[in-house]
This record gives C-alpha cells, sequence and structure tokens, in this order.
C-alpha cells in the first residue's frame, strides 16, 4: 500500500511450474503450533501461487508458538525456494513505525495530535489549494488530511523504460511534497478519506523537526533497537536489500493498459532500488519474524502509552478502493481494522516494486502473521478468476482465527 497502481492484478505463469517448492513449510523450536493449522497455511500459501505469487514466505507467531510455511520461487530462474528468513521491502508497513515514533513524541508532550502542519512545517504544504494551516498532525496520520498522493508526479514508477532509467534516482521528502504540491486537494482536511503517501512523507519531516533527528533515526532509537529487530532497516538511499531475500519481482503494464487489464510484459528483477522516493511512506526492509514482533509489541502496549495507542485505534471508514480489497477496513493513525471470522485484526499491509506485504494481528497481540510475496505486480494464470478481494484475506483470517 505505497505504490498506486493501475490495477491490483499481477505477476504470472512463469510461476506456475513453482509446485516443486510448494509444501515445505515448518514450525520453529518451542511448543508446537497444532499440526492442522500448518497444513491449513501451507495449503492457502500454495494456494497464491495460481494468482501469479512467484514464491510466498508466511510467518505465524502465537503463544503455542512460532510456525512458518512457504511456497513457489524466491529465484524463479533458479528454481530456489523464498529463503526461510528473508528480508523483504515492507513498503507501506513502514507507515506503522512511523506513526508509532511520531505517537511516542505525542506522548512525550513534544506535539499534539491537534497541531497544525503548518507550526511544524511552515509554508511547505501550499499550493493548489492545498494548505497546512488547516490540516492537523492526526489528519496526516490517518489519512484524512485530502493531500494528493505525490507518486501522481512520478510517472516513472509505473512504465519500465523509465523505472529502469531512475531506479537509483533519489527523492528527497522535501522534493515530494514539492510534486504533490502540482495537484489540487482530493477533499477539504476532515472531511473524507483518501490514501496518500505525502502524509506520511510529512509526517517524516515534522519527526526530524520535532526532535533534530531523522525518521530513520528515530524509528532506530525508538523502536527497531529497543524491540531487538535485528534484521530490519531504515535505508535511506541505499539500493540493496541484506541477504538472505527473494528476487524482487515487476511487471509494468504495457499498449492498451486497463484498470481491468494492465496487459503486463514480461517481469523483470527489481530487487534493487533507491527507496528514498517511498522514504517514511515505505522504506523499511524486514523479515516475518521482526514483522510479527514489532506487531505484537505495539498491540500488547509495550511501544506505546495507553493513550497514544487508543488514539492509534481510533478509526474511520476507507474509501470504494480500500473496501473492495478488503470489505469493511477502517483506518486509524497508521493502522487497518480488517474484520474476519473471530472478529477482526489490525494490520497495515505494503506494495513496492518487487514485494508485497500483509499482515494481521489479534487485538491483544497475542498472535500475529507476516505474508510476503516476491512481486506486487500479480497476474493470474490462463483461466483463473480475477480476485474479488486481496488475496491474502482468507490465509490471514485462518492463521489468526483458527484455534
Amino acid at each position: 500500500m505505497t505504490k498506486r497502481r493501475i490495477t491490483a492484478a499481477a505477476l504470472t505463469a512463469l510461476v506456475l511450474g513453482a509446485g516443486v517448492a510448494a509444501g515445505t513449510g515448518t514450525a520453529e523450536a518451542g511448543e508446537r503450533p497444532r499440526t492442522d493449522l500448518r497444513s491449513i497455511l501451507q495449503r492457502d500459501a500454495d494456494a497464491l501461487l495460481p494468482y501469479g505469487a512467484p514464491g510466498v514466505l508466511v510467518g505465524l507467531d502465537t503463544a503455542r508458538g512460532d510456525l512458518s510455511v512457504r511456497s513457489g520461487y524466491g529465484d524463479v530462474a533458479a528454481r530456489t525456494p523464498v529463503p526461510w528468513n528473508a528480508k523483504f521491502r515492507v513498503g507501506s508497513y513502514t507507515k506503522t513505525f512511523v506513526s508509532a515514533t511520531l505517537l511516542q513524541l505525542v506522548g512525550e508532550g513534544r506535539l499534539s495530535l491537534d497541531d497544525r502542519v503548518e507550526r511544524w512545517l511552515p509554508g511547505v504544504v501550499r499550493g493548489n489549494g492545498n494548505d497546512g494551516r488547516a490540516i492537523t498532525v492526526r489528519q496526516l496520520l490517518q489519512h484524512t488530511s485530502g493531500l494528493p498522493d505525490y507518486v501522481q508526479g512520478m510517472p516513472w514508477l509505473f512504465n519500465q523504460a523509465d523505472f529502469e532509467a531512475n531506479r537509483y534516482r533519489t527523492v528527497t521528502a522535501d522534493e515530494a511534497v514539492r510534486l504533490a504540491m502540482a495537484f489540487p486537494p482530493n477533499f477539504p482536511p476532515g472531511t473524507s478519506w483518501s490514501y496518500s503517501n505525502t502524509n506520511y512523507a510529512l509526517a517524516g519531516m515534522i519527526i526530524e523537526r520535532v526532535t533534530g533527528h531523522t525518521w530513520q533515526q528515530e524509528v532506530r532509537a525508538r523502536i527497531i533497537r529497543p524491540l531487538g529487530l535485528h534484521d530490519t532497516y531504515t535505508p535511506d538511499t541505499s539500493p540493496v536489500i541484506p541477504p538472505p531475500h527473494a528476487v524482487g519481482y515487476e511487471r509494468f503494464p504495457g499498449p492498451g493498459a486497463t484498470p481491468e487489464d494492465p496487459q503486463y510484459g514480461e517481469p523483470i528483477d527489481a530487487t534493487e532500488l533507491n527507496p528514498s522516493w517511498g522514504g517514511a511512506a515505505g522504506a523499511i526492509i524486514s523479515t516475518p519474524d521482526d514483522g510479527n514482533r514489532f506487531l505484537r509489541a505495539l498491540l500488547s502496549g509495550r511501544v506505546l502509552k495507553p493513550a497514544q495507542l487508543a488514539e492509534m485505534r481510533r478509526t474511520v471508514p476507507t474509501n470504494p478502493e480500500f473496501q473492495q480489497n478488503w470489505p469493511g477496513a477502517r483506518y486509524g493513525l497508521g493502522l487497518m481494522w480488517i474484520p474476519n471470522s473471530c472478529g477482526g485484526s489490525w494490520s497495515h499491509g505494503g506494495d513496492i516494486h518487487g514485494f508485497r506485504t500483509r499482515n494481521g494481528a489479534t487485538p491483544d497481540g497475542s498472535r500475529s502473521v507476516m505474508v510476503t510475496i516476491n512481486s506486487d505486480s500479480l497476474k493470474p494464470a490462463p483461466g483463473v478468476p480475477a480476485p474479488t478481494k486481496d488475496i491474502t484475506i482468507d490465509l490471514i483470517d485462518h492463521a489468526l482465527c483458527a484455534k
């Protein structure tokens, strides 16, 4: 949920032979989760391949122990599986880290959620009807600011030739926000909801203005180091993912592309890219273990004070685009509430070139699941109907709700 795309479709028939690597699930040390749950999650992971997933890695943390399954290929050409503790770009799951960091500052009394953006970034949000004097910090974190998404001004993200020419390009947060200001707002602040990466570029800038440190430094000091997230990184401009990792595959829309049929070309290796364009909206790299550890710690009250955690979980309805993929989804401050068969879960997924991240945790943080797919441009195999909702919903539901 970082990259706004023409469509939510997919990667390719190149992976239809990936069943060789399927069925290779494992449970970690400690008290074992139920064998039938492992079988269910393996089946669910295998079921993602026909939708165009090259490879899938699932990590589940529960009070009964941890469990991992994988399916398909981390490297299609080499026909090797996704590494068990693969590092991957988490895309917009970054927003949860950034929101929690900013909310810690709120809890320390260093700023208020009701502060206007103008107070901290004077003159930055201006132009074409955008006005930081009318937008609060809360509205940034909740995507109710109405601000346009800066990726509208980055067409090179969605065209193969331009992406390959610009994949190592550095984009600062200031530059990203200036690009956004070329477009009018989606609605007056506080009157509706629309997902915009610009909101979190500004949140990162506010963290720096309040603390004197970059958002990356503050996330490392406040979340990554205290929680022992040893395989989580906040890259600035470095294009590499530390090993081990899967190959991140990306397809781009072809001539005559429509939202219903993007006319995808052949996949390219998009593993390396300068993530600065994602910044505080989507640059973090992590693993299933670390991603689960953070989400469980957050929801169990080990990251934020009770008042700030309550604010984070105060939600508003999302728009029809989100409702199509996640029926009934509501958005808090860097967290989504998604109804499921046992009530609901807290989540924040992410999409960025080469990687799709999905997750979910029980309200008390006692159980958490991370799903990574090494492509965010999925294309169902011939004869496979296009999905009517996010393809990981059933897997996450089973992971969190099975007794």
